[in-house]
């Protein structure tokens, strides 16, 4: 058999690795040749009223063979099929490689920050003819063809171009529109299976539990939020007040038949009760595209596409413009710590452990019964790095929340002494994924001034939150999950026995200040059998929501910004249920009602008090009054920017302190700004009516003093009326 018989019969079996070889115009002198694959075709001819081609034996193989020295540059393939029915498109195997060697070559370094716009499907440009430009990194295949609904999802229709050493494989389709379904056929080079793949660099996939792909459009969205996005650059956010509010999109709320909103219908809602209840920010649970409802978005297979639950990639830019366009934030929770072993996701993507590592001490969660990305490989981090760039670039978002931080820094994350491998030095960081995690601060940073990119980091790793060029890695925050244990166990406590527990509220400022904090109650706390956050409360009813008005005047008053899941600000009484929506009836009860009131009034005496927010991150910005007095189970401090200053007393027992005596740093009259027991608040409405006059005695450190009724299970702000000359 000669070898161009061997190259056809490999056309036929669907298996050659460079189809242009044989398909296409080849010419030599003045002969011209054209060979086209087309199944289920009955006659084909060049041009509408062209010369026939010749069908090669028995295959789906035609052939012409001529000297038109006419023939056109982009010449178009008549056709038609077995039905009948006429046909007619550019010959795809008629034009050269359309991928920069430039790009390619970025991409193999790991620094191509818009890769997303060469591989996957792009709109394409080739002499004036309009397409999609295709392209999929799979070194280790043998064949890759684009299957979709245009060529009856037959894989050996549009095979692939092998760009060589680079593992990239390309193919531009002429005249292909925007809306097609599509993904990756893929024979593995060792055994021959065939594979079908979703396309890693997918803009917009079906709605699940299908997988394919959508051929997307280029952005016709118009933007509204430019002076949202010329303030957000200049926009000190460290010292800035940052209250953000996470949310899971698919049940916050409904419609009536119990379904999933739109991403515009949810704009409209969540953004009015956003701006309503005080806060500066919305953080969106994964709406990346993933195939399993109950993974709440945290088994990601799309990390370029919002999820079509709730609507287009348009109809998500209307989200995140309406929010802006209303002077809230949006961050997204970002996962690259990990995939899931889907079919058709990354999983052993092109027949090999291509994402993932191949020994799974290192290439799996146990845990989670997911993969972990190899972040040494170059092609890998500058996926996971293009993904990041990408949605803060195409949907202006101003933030990532890095989900799973410590299970990426430790290779011995959660497994038992045998079961992991140590790294060059014998020791348990992940050398690759740190330098990934340093290089994604700077890239993000630099490209896009004024985000943050804030880690889900539990553990004592240091300087998580400082400059990489200072040896840290470069976050902008990093979640407070110490704080937060410490607090809830504390609050977990029968009051009666809080005095034995005083240390787990005073411990956290012994490290408040070597990072910048962010105090989270987040969906993490109410889920998985850990009850709601009133659940976690002691006492009778009245009790619970005092505990936790007082837990949330504590957060709001503490140094460092805050988080608060969907559901706690009015007190839903069950767990989480991603399922279905909130019970927003129970604000149809006092003690609820009174809870979201104050919440409310806790975000705005935040933002608008500047002693509460702008040094969270310094130690200027915070003083104990008094941490010592266990025996009552009381903390007072004091917050302070420049003249600025608040007071604040919290009283974990239910027992009311009259006559409580608490220094202060100014003469003159002190008032309350907020007390959490009030009646307003469904409290019991004790408190200090009037004014309260500072005494000249001295008291815990202070040259004045005021005593004043601390009221049960409740916190206290109070503001000085006239600050001392």
């Amino acid at each position: 058999m000669t070898h161009i018989n061997q190259a056809l019969q490999h056309i036929l079996d669907a298996r050659h690795h460079d189809p242009f070889e044989v398909l296409g115009r080849h010419t030599v002198g003045k002969e011209q040749t054209i060979r086209v694959f087309r199944p289920h075709c009955r006659e084909m001819r060049l041009g509408e009223n062209g010369p026939e081609f010749q069908r090669i034996g028995d295959t789906d193989l035609f052939e012409w063979t001529g000297t038109d020295e006419k023939l056109p540059r982009n010449y178009r393939l008549h056709w038609i099929d077995s039905t009948g029915h006429d046909h007619s498109a550019y010959d795809p195997y008629n034009f050269g490689p359309q991928i920069p060697d430039y790009d390619l070559y970025l991409f193999g370094e790991g620094h191509h920050w818009h890769i997303h716009r060469v591989l996957g499907a792009n709109a394409h440009e080739v002499d004036g003819i309009q397409g999609i430009l295709f392209g999929v990194w799979a070194p280790n295949a043998e064949r890759i063809s684009i299957i979709g609904d245009f060529n009856n999802w037959d894989g050996r229709v549009h095979p692939m171009r092998n760009r060589g050493g680079s593992g990239v494989w390309e193919l531009f389709i002429p005249e292909l529109p925007a809306g097609c379904l599509y993904k990756f056929e893929i024979r593995n080079r060792e055994t021959g299976a065939i594979m079908e793949k979703a396309d890693p660099y997918g803009k917009e996939f079906e709605h699940r539990p299908k997988t394919a792909a959508v051929v997307h459009s280029n952005e016709l969205y118009e933007w509204q939020d430019a002076d949202w996005l010329n303030k957000r650059r200049e926009k000190n956010w460290l010292h800035a007040p940052s209250t953000i509010y996470e949310v899971h999109l698919g049940s916050w709320q409904r419609d009536d038949s119990g379904h999933f909103l739109n991403y515009r219908e949810l704009a409209h809602r969540l953004v009015e009760y956003a701006v309503h209840m005080g806060f500066t920010c919305i953080e969106l649970l994964p709406i990346t595209e993933h195939p399993l409802d109950a993974s709440w978005g945290y088994q990601t297979t799309g990390y370029f596409a919002p999820t079509s639950r709730f609507g287009s990639p348009d109809d998500f830019r209307y989200f995140v413009d309406h929010c802006h366009r209303h002077n809230i934030g949006v961050l997204l929770d970002w996962v690259p710590a990990h995939f899931p072993r889907d079919e058709h996701g990354l999983a052993r993507f092109d027949g090999t452990t291509l994402y993932e590592h191949e020994d799974p001490r290192r290439g799996e969660h146990r845990d989670w019964g997911t993969l972990i990305y190899n972040f040494g490989r170059s092609e890998v981090k500058n996926f996971l790095l293009a993904s990041a760039l990408f949605w803060l670039e195409e949907f202006h978002l101003d933030g990532l929340r890095v989900d799973a931080v410590a299970s990426m820094l430790y290779l011995d994350y959660s497994r038992d002494p045998h079961d992991w491998l140590p790294n060059i030095h014998g020791g348990n960081e992940n050398l690759e994924a740190i330098e990934f995690m340093r290089e994604l601060n700077s890239v993000t940073h630099a490209e896009h001034p004024g985000t943050v990119v804030i880690a889900e980091e539990s553990t004592a790793w240091p300087q998580v939150t400082r400059p990489v060029n200072l040896g840290g890695l470069g976050f902008s925050m990093k979640w407070n999950m110490g704080w937060m244990h410490d607090t809830l166990q504390y609050m977990s406590q029968d009051p009666v026995h809080r005095r034995y527990h005083h240390d787990q509220l005073t411990f956290g400022l012994l490290y408040l200040f070597s990072e910048n904090f962010v105090l989270p109650f987040s969906h993490d706390e109410i889920v998985h059998g850990k009850g709601a956050m009133l659940s976690k409360m002691p006492g009778d009813e009245w009790q619970r929501f005092a505990n936790l008005r007082l837990l949330y005047t504590y957060m709001y008053t503490y140094p460092g910004k805050k988080l608060l899941f969907m559901g706690c600000e009015f007190g839903q009484g069950t767990e989480w249920n991603f399922d279905q929506a909130l019970d927003w009836y129970v604000l149809d009860y006092p003690l609820h009602q009174g809870l979201l009131n104050l919440v409310r009034d806790l975000n705005h005496l935040y933002r608008d008090t500047p002693a509460l927010h702008q040094f969270e991150f310094e130690p200027q910005g915070f003083e104990w009054i008094d941490c010592h007095d266990s025996d009552q189970s009381i903390l007072s401090y004091l917050r302070r920017a420049g003249d600025d200053v608040r007071i604040v007393i919290l009283n974990f027992t239910p027992v009311p302190r009259y006559d409580y005596r608490i220094g202060v740093p100014y003469p003159g009259a002190y008032t309350e700004g907020l007390n959490s027991d009030s009646d307003y608040y469904s409290g019991s409405n004790l408190g200090n009516g009037g004014n309260l006059l500072a005494e000249e005695i001295p008291w815990m450190g202070r040259p004045y003093s005021i005593r004043l009724t601390a009221p049960p299970l409740a916190g206290l702000v109070l503001r000085p009326i006239a600050p001392a000359d």
